[in-house]
C-alpha cells in the first residue's frame, strides 16, 4: 500500500490505496480492480511506436481529458499506449487480435496494448470511461487491470433516416464517434427515399436528403473511428415515396404501393443504378438491400405468379435475381429475414452463390420469452450467414419503452450469439416522425454493450452504470429517472392497459367519443402516472444541481484554456431530451384530469344554475371561471401543448433537419386551436349566463358527462 500525506488523503477524499471496480460499458470479459490513482498532477501521454491510426487514437483522448480539465503535464500517470508485436503478451490470447486489447496498471502507469490498430483505440475508449469525479473539481483514475474483446465481429445501429426525422451531418458524426466510443463499427443509415441520387433524381426531398458529398465526408469521418458506414437502400418494400412518381408507376406491384413488381425489368435497372451509386459512396463489404415487409407482394402484377408458385418463391427468385445484378459492385448482400424465415425449404435450395453473397438479418423488436431461435433457424439450416436485429422500441411514444427495449436487445442477442450469428445490427425507427434523436442514447448503449459482451448482457448492471458514464452523473440520480419513465410505461401498459406512454396517447383528445373508453382506462392511474413522471423532473433537477450541465459542448483546440468547471455533467441535450419526455408523460395524465374536472364543474353549474338559492357556493360564476378563466383548466391544456410544442422543437433542431419538422408542430398547433376554440365556447356560455342566467347544455358546449366520482 502506497502511503499518503493526510493533507494530501482529505484532499482526494478517498485513500490512496482505495480500490473499486469502474463504471465501464460494456463490461470487460476480465476486470480485476487496482489502487485507484489520482490524477491531480495531470497526465502524460506516450504512444510508442504509433502508427498514423494510434496517432488519432491519441488525439482523441487528448482531447477527452482536456474536456474533463485534465491537463498533460509530463509529471502525471503515464498513459502508454503499444502494440502487440512491439510488446508480446502470452495473455493475448488468438481471439482477442483482431479487436482486443489489455490494460495494466502499476503505479504510476497504466498500459493500454492492442495488437490492431481498433485493439488501440478500444482500451483508449475504456480508459475514458475509467476516469471519474473525485470531489473538489479533481479526478481519479479507477485503476483497474482488463483483458477485453468482443463477442461479436460486427457490431452497428440502424438509423432510419426516411420516417420524417433526417440527421444533419454533424449528428450523423457525433452518432459514429459515440457508438465508437462503445466498442461498435458499423453504422448504418437507413434510406427509402432519402439518398440522393444522380440517376433517379426524383424521390428525395430538398432539405431532406443525404447528398453525395454528405455520404463522403461521413464515410471518411467514421474511418477515423475504425466504423464502417454501411448504407441500407431499400430495393424491394418501403419504396411508396419513390412510387409515387408518375415515371415509377409501372414498376409498382399496386398504384402508388410500396413493392417493386418483380415481372417489371425496369425494377432491376433502378436497383442496379442506385447500388452503384451506393458502392461508390460507401466503400465498404456490404450493401444493405432491405427487402422487408413487401406486403403488397402478389396483390397486383403479380398476382397470378404469387398464385402459382407461391409467395415464398417469387419473393426468393427476386432476390436472386437482385444478387445476380449486383454481384458485379463485389458487396455482400444484407437483407432482412422476416419474409423468407417462412419458407425454410426453399431457402435450403437456394444457389450456394446466393448462400455466399448474403446475410440475413433477423430482427423481432419485443422481448419474447421463449427465445428467438425462429428468426435465425431457417437460415443457418440453410447455411446463410445471419445477424440480429432487436429495437430499442423508441418509435411513436414519447420517450422510448425501455422495458421492452432492453429485454429485447439482451434476448435476441444473447440467442444469436448461441446460435452462431456473426453481427447485431441495434435499430432505431421513427415510424410516426415524431421521436427524437436525444431519447435514444439509453437504448444505444445497452445494444453496444450487448453486443460486445459475451452471453447474456446485465440488464441491472446497465441501469445503475449508465448516467456515470455516459453523463458522468456519479450521484445516479438519471439513472433513477429513467427508472422512473420505464415504470411510468410499464403502469400505462400493464394496469391501465393503453399500450403504453405513446404518442396517440399524448395526442388523444380525452372529450371525443372515441377516447371516453381510454379515459375510463386511464382515469385510476393517472395519479400513480404523474407521480412517477414528477419524480423523474425531480432527480434530473437534482442531479444538475449536483453538477449543472455545460451550456454548449467543450471544443478542444492546442491553444484552448481548459475548462472552467471540468466536472459539468456530460451530454447536456440528452438530459433535456429526458426532461422533455418526464414533461409529456406528465401531462398525459394531467391531460385526462383537467378533462374530467372541467366536465364535472360544468356539471355542477348547471346543477347550480337551476336552483333559485344563489348563496350555493361556489357560484356558476366561479365554477365556470375555473374552466375557462385565468388559471383556467383549458388555459391549462392549451398552455401545455404550447410549452411543450417549444420544448420539442429546440430538441429536434439540434439534430435533425428542419425538414419533416413542420407537420409535428402543425399537430401541435391544432390541438391548441382546438382548446382556443373550447375557450371560445365556454366564453360564449359565460355571457349567457351573465346576460340571461341561461347555461347551454354541455353537449352544446362540447363538454362531455361527468365520470362516476367512484372511479376518480
Amino acid at each position: 500500500m502506497r502511503l499518503c500525506s493526510l493533507a494530501a488523503l482529505l484532499a482526494l477524499a478517498l485513500p490512496a490505496a482505495a480500490q473499486s471496480t469502474p463504471h465501464l460499458i460494456p463490461m470487460p470479459r476480465v476486470v480485476t480492480p487496482r489502487p485507484d490513482q489520482p490524477l491531480n498532477n495531470g497526465v502524460t501521454l506516450v504512444c510508442t511506436a504509433c502508427t498514423g491510426e494510434d496517432q488519432f487514437t491519441l488525439s482523441d483522448l487528448r482531447i477527452t481529458l482536456a474536456e474533463r480539465g485534465i491537463p498533460e503535464t509530463g509529471s502525471g500517470l503515464r498513459i502508454v499506449l503499444q502494440r502487440l508485436a512491439q510488446h508480446p503478451d502470452a495473455s493475448f490470447t488468438d481471439a482477442m487480435k483482431p479487436e482486443g486489447y489489455t490494460i495494466v496498471s502499476t503505479p504510476g502507469t497504466l498500459t493500454l496494448t492492442g495488437a490492431t490498430a481498433e485493439g488501440v483505440f478500444y482500451a483508449a475508449q475504456t480508459v475514458k470511461q475509467m476516469i471519474e469525479p473525485a470531489g473538489n473539481r479533481q479526478f481519479v483514475l479507477r485503476a483497474a487491470n482488463i483483458r477485453d474483446w468482443p463477442a461479436m465481429k460486427y457490431r452497428g445501429l440502424d438509423d432510419d433516416l426516411s420516417r420524417g426525422p433526417v440527421d444533419t451531418l454533424e449528428f450523423q458524426k457525433k452518432i459514429v464517434r459515440t457508438i465508437a466510443a462503445y466498442k461498435e463499427n458499423l453504422y448504418s443509415p437507413y434510406f427509402e427515399h432519402t439518398q440522393q441520387y444522380a440517376s433517379n433524381p426524383l424521390p428525395a426531398p430538398p432539405g431532406g436528403s443525404i447528398t453525395a458529398d454528405d455520404a463522403r465526408e461521413l464515410v471518411a469521418y467514421a474511418k477515423q473511428y475504425h466504423v464502417m458506414v454501411v448504407p441500407e437502400q431499400e430495393a424491394f418494400g418501403h419504396l411508396h415515396h419513390a412510387l409515387t412518381s408518375e415515371v415509377y408507376q409501372q414498376l409498382a406491384e399496386t398504384p402508388h404501393g410500396a413493392v417493386l413488381a418483380p415481372a417489371q425489368p425496369g425494377s432491376l435497372k433502378l436497383i442496379s443504378q442506385e447500388f452503384s451509386e451506393l458502392a461508390q459512396l460507401y466503400p465498404s463489404p456490404f450493401l444493405h438491400v432491405g427487402a422487408d415487409e413487401t406486403q403488397d407482394l402478389g396483390l397486383g402484377q403479380t398476382k397470378a405468379a404469387v398464385d402459382r408458385d407461391g409467395l415464398g418463391k417469387v419473393y426468393l427468385d427476386f432476390m436472386q435475381q437482385i444478387d445476380i445484378t449486383l454481384r458485379p459492385l463485389n458487396r455482400r448482400l444484407l437483407f432482412w429475414g422476416d419474409i423468407a424465415q417462412d419458407s425454410p425449404d426453399l431457402l435450403k435450395t437456394m444457389p450456394e452463390s446466393f448462400k455466399r453473397d448474403t446475410i440475413a438479418i433477423g430482427w423481432q423488436y419485443n422481448p419474447n420469452p421463449h427465445g428467438f431461435a425462429k428468426y435465425l433457424k431457417p437460415y443457418t439450416d440453410a447455411g446463410i450467414e445471419t445477424w440480429v436485429a432487436p429495437g430499442i422500441n423508441n418509435w411513436s411514444r414519447v420517450y422510448p419503452n425501455y422495458n421492452l427495449g432492453l429485454e429485447n436487445i439482451q434476448q435476441f442477442t444473447r440467442d444469436g450469439q448461441h446460435m452462431g450469428a456473426t453481427g447485431q445490427l441495434n435499430t432505431i425507427w421513427y415510424d410516426d416522425g415524431e421521436a427524437l434523436a436525444s431519447n435514444n442514447w439509453y437504448g444505444i448503449l445497452f445494444g453496444a454493450a450487448a453486443a460486445w459482451q459475451q452471453g447474456e448482457s446485465s440488464i441491472p448492471q446497465f441501469e445503475q452504470t449508465y448516467a456515470q458514464v455516459f453523463h458522468g452523473d456519479m450521484t445516479g440520480k438519471l439513472n433513477q429517472a429513467q427508472l422512473e419513465l420505464m415504470a411510468a410505461h410499464e403502469l400505462l401498459k400493464t394496469d391501465a392497459k393503453v399500450s403504453d406512454a405513446s404518442d396517440l396517447l399524448f395526442w388523444s383528445d380525452p372529450w371525443a367519443k372515441d377516447q371516453q373508453q381510454n379515459a375510463a382506462k386511464i382515469r385510476p392511474y393517472v395519479h400513480e402516472l404523474r407521480l412517477h413522471a414528477e419524480k423523474a423532473l425531480e432527480l434530473i433537477a437534482q442531479a444538475r444541481a449536483a453538477a449543472p450541465a455545460a451550456a454548449s459542448p467543450v471544443v478542444y483546440t492546442p491553444t484552448n484554456q481548459l475548462p472552467s468547471n471540468p466536472t459539468n455533467l456530460r451530454e447536456a441535450d440528452a438530459i433535456d431530451a429526458l426532461e422533455l419526455g418526464a414533461r409529456r408523460m406528465d401531462f398525459i395524465g394531467l391531460k385526462f384530469q383537467l378533462a374530467d374536472e372541467i366536465a364535472r364543474d360544468y356539471a355542477r353549474a348547471q346543477v347550480t344554475s337551476n336552483s333559485s338559492d344563489r348563496t350555493i357556493k361556489p357560484s356558476v360564476n366561479a365554477l365556470l371561471s375555473d374552466i375557462n378563466g385565468v388559471n383556467g383548466r383549458i388555459q391549462d391544456i392549451k398552455d401545455g401543448y404550447s410549452l411543450l410544442r417549444d420544448l420539442y422543437a429546440q430538441s429536434w433542431l439540434r439534430t435533425n433537419r428542419p425538414y419533416a419538422l413542420r407537420p409535428v408542430l402543425e399537430h401541435y398547433d391544432y390541438t391548441i386551436a382546438l382548446w382556443l376554440s373550447r375557450m371560445d365556447k365556454v366564453r360564449t356560455a359565460q355571457r349567457q349566463w351573465s346576460d340571461n342566467k341561461v347555461l347551454p347544455s354541455a353537449t352544446e358546449t362540447g363538454i362531455p358527462a361527468p365520470p362516476p366520482a367512484s372511479t376518480n
